[in-house]
């Protein structure tokens, strides 16, 4: 008997990656970018941290509360077609498995083998045959609003204590400077870690995530010099 091997692959990762980097990501931009900005117009010292504590908690309880609605909205959405299939599987078996028939022969398989394959794989889950083959739902990239939320809020959170450790560290004179230059610097970095574990381009994922990020906090400093 041949011995089987593991296999680990990226998509397994899709569910808490992308809100991850997505937390993270916009927890450096917006906390640095709102330092920045606050710094840019004079304010003291303590009114900069307090501003960058602020957008830390805030910006973390909207990552959470955005990404639980959308992706619970999502979740919805296969469970409403799940109860659907799960009727039909009740009702009408026939239909459901000549349905099951059809969408393997489209796969390429002849008729009698595609027959055959539906008629087994409907022995042992038909829900679950009709979920992956016929609405796509795997239990891999099912959406999971709880972790999706939480994910985002701390990753947010870890994003944005950077730039507000590099206020309190920073002389009063140099907050914009030491902002800036901490907050671009972790933004490659997190760019090119997303894009090391999607399997992209670590270069082009950093560059691009830092870019944005450095529009943004210049847009904010810009506005902030503006009311002074």
């Amino acid at each position: 008997m041949p011995r089987m091997h593991r296999e680990s692959h990226r998509t397994s990762r899709i569910g808490w990656l992308r809100a991850a980097v997505l937390g993270a990501n916009d927890g450096a931009i917006s906390t640095a970018s709102l330092v920045v900005g606050v710094a840019a117009s004079g304010a003291s010292h303590g009114a900069i941290l307090t501003a960058g504590i602020a957008g830390l908690v805030a910006g973390a309880m909207s990552m959470a509360a955005g990404e639980y609605v959308s992706v619970k909205s999502q979740a919805d959405t296969e469970q409403a077609d799940l109860n659907k299939e799960k009727s039909e599987l009740a009702t009408q078996p026939d239909m459901e498995l000549e349905e099951l028939t059809s969408i393997y022969q489209g796969r390429g398989l002849d008729r009698a083998l595609a027959r055959q394959v539906a008629e087994q794989l409907m022995s042992h889950d038909a829900l679950g045959a009709h979920a992956r083959d016929e609405l796509g739902i795997t239990e891999t990239l099912r959406a999971r609003p709880i972790q999706a939320a939480i994910a985002s809020a701390l990753s947010f959170a870890a994003g944005a204590a950077i730039p507000i450790a590099s206020t309190l560290l920073s002389p009063a004179a140099w907050v914009v400077q030491t902002t800036s230059a901490t907050a671009f610097v972790a933004l490659l970095v997190l760019g090119g870690v997303a894009a090391h574990a999607g399997g992209a381009s670590v270069v082009k994922g950093a560059v691009r995530v830092a870019f944005w990020g450095a529009l943004a906090m210049g847009l904010t400093a810009v506005t902030g010099s503006l009311f002074n």
